[in-house]
């Protein structure tokens, strides 16, 4: 459909409205050429997470399409059109399910994006917090040399890879942590088949205990929220290393960051927090081994046009008549069978 056939509709009232409530691309072409064929517009209201916005822009649309603002119960009760909400990535933690099931609300989400960039951002992030490169990086800038009994390394060699779930991106992330030469793999996932020789299934504490690179690859549910804990992560290895590139909310920061700067765990490489952006007085930007991102593990340009595309695609099943294909609140309630 062209721009002036789109128009027309929409001033006929045909048209139906597909509301992106954050920002963060360039542009919607390709949504929009993919959602032409069912009569729908892509219209950007940027929320900036206020739930009095939101509500405004979302109370008559066809679609909603969102990254991080949040979609709680009360909002979604009022939207008095809406077929179905779509996640810009894998997490659905700021969707209220239930109520959207409730309602007749299909929720997808697009789970099988920006995987390869993910298990990269995982990958840096723990050679940087293994070989101190921040750090000496800033210590060579203002003159420092020779550094190297100040600040310990440790080899990985012989060590033992820890994957706390072992979804696509952990599966990734193990295949290229490969080659780093780690004896055994221990691995929490009460759902992973199919495991690869030299993996070994199981409980989390024992994975706590015996791990000296951990990586944490769950989505974050009532279950998943903080289970690096205080107490789990009293059980780590001295020389043990953290690596976060799924939720903020699955560790207990304040307790990662005593226990880094007592000396009880070497270090952590971080790209997502509890509260985003992160709050300046969060006590883990205080860790000088610990290494900081910006929730950007999902990032390239590539990773970008395939979730552009694959949640539009998501919209136009829907409003085709269809299921989406990752339909994630399959009914989650009677009344939506």
């Amino acid at each position: 459909m062209s721009s002036n056939e789109l128009m027309t509709e929409k001033k006929a009232g045909h048209i139906k409205q597909v509301v992106m409530i954050d920002s963060g691309y360039e542009n919607y072409a390709i949504e929009q050429a993919i959602l032409n064929d069912v009569g729908a517009c892509i219209s950007e209201i940027p929320c900036e997470g206020n739930a009095e916005r939101i509500l405004a822009a979302v109370r008559d649309a066809d679609a909603v399409m969102l990254r991080e603002a949040p979609l709680p119960r009360h909002i979604i009760e009022r939207m008095g059109n809406c077929k179905v909400i779509v996640r810009y990535g894998a997490g659905v933690d700021n969707i209220d399910l239930k109520a959207a099931a409730e309602r007749g609300i299909y929720v997808a989400n697009v789970p099988d994006y920006g995987f390869e960039e993910v298990s990269d951002q995982a990958l840096a992030l723990l050679m940087s917090v293994v070989r101190r490169t921040v750090t000496r990086d800033n210590t060579v800038r203002n003159g420092g040399w020779n550094i190297s009994r100040k600040e310990p390394m440790h080899r990985l060699v012989g060590g033992t890879l820890g994957l706390i779930g072992y979804g696509r991106i952990a599966r990734a992330f193990h295949r290229k942590a490969a080659g780093l030469g780690f004896s055994r793999t221990l691995i929490v996932d009460s759902h992973a088949q199919d495991l690869p020789a030299g993996t070994s299934l199981v409980d989390i504490d024992t994975l706590c205990s015996e791990s000296d690179v951990i990586s944490l690859h769950v989505p974050l549910t009532p279950v998943t929220r903080h289970i690096i804990s205080r107490e789990r992560l009293s059980l780590m290895k001295p020389n043990a290393v953290l690596i976060n590139t799924a939720r903020g909310g699955l560790i207990d920061e304040p307790a990662l960051a005593e226990a880094i700067q007592n000396g009880k765990l070497f270090g952590a490489g971080i790209d997502v927090f509890e509260q985003e952006p992160v709050s300046p007085d969060n006590p883990l930007l205080q860790c000088k081994q610990v290494v900081i991102s910006d929730h950007t593990g999902w990032y390239s340009e590539n990773s970008i046009a395939d979730l552009q595309s694959k949640a539009a695609q998501e919209v136009y099943r829907v409003l085709s008549g269809t299921h989406p294909n990752n339909w994630v609140n399959n009914w989650l309630t009677p009344t939506g069978s």
